[in-house]
């Protein structure tokens, strides 16, 4: 695996962890300030990589479809236990993806969420609503091996990015070889 792939996934697999996501959000301040609780911020904030979504035609039929974002985080009411109806759709910038591919990733995520659509939600989080959100904003995230022509252009058509602080990838080498492999009971 590439040292730019190795970032890549250790990026995605840090903010898949919804805390995480959360200083990934601090980064961007408006969409910091979306999320609806910061005492408790596992009841706040839903991180689902690699989000598919249920898709209803006008004929009632149904079929599945993976957006093509790297992560969406959804707001919730942590008392409630509802979604708010905000949806933050995060790009991270995937070795050797060109500035078009990059924004044609979001704008198939905007034609995608047209449509009526559901949330096929993480286990964890099956009892909440999952209908469509209200509103629907992109997040781009650069890394050290993006180039400077990507940073300018998401700046020139003023759409919100951020560049991953490097602390999030300081990760020790993986050593999972000499661990037992722990079980994750999703019902938790």
């Amino acid at each position: 695996m590439s040292n730019h792939q190795l970032q890549y996934d250790t990026l995605l697999s840090h903010y898949s962890n919804p805390l995480e996501a959360i200083s990934l959000l601090r980064e961007y301040r408006p969409y910091f300030e979306l999320i609806p609780s910061l005492r408790r911020p596992t009841d706040s904030l839903i991180s689902i990589p690699f989000p598919v979504v249920q898709l209803t035609s006008p004929n009632l039929t149904h079929s599945h479809g993976q957006l093509q974002c790297d992560l969406a985080l959804i707001m919730c009411d942590p008392d409630w236990k509802v979604k708010t109806g905000q949806e933050i759709f995060v790009f991270i910038h995937r070795p050797n993806e060109d500035y078009a591919s990059l924004l044609k990733r979001w704008r198939q995520v905007e034609v995608t969420l047209g449509e009526e659509y559901y949330w096929l939600l993480p286990w964890k989080h099956r009892s909440i609503i999952s209908d469509r959100g209200e509103y629907h904003y992109p997040l781009f995230v650069t890394l050290d091996y993006s180039p400077a022509r990507i940073t300018k252009g998401l700046e020139g058509a003023s759409l919100p990015h951020v560049c991953a602080p490097s602390s999030a990838l300081d990760i020790p080498p993986d050593i999972e070889e000499s661990h037992e492999n722990r079980i994750c009971d999703p019902t938790q």
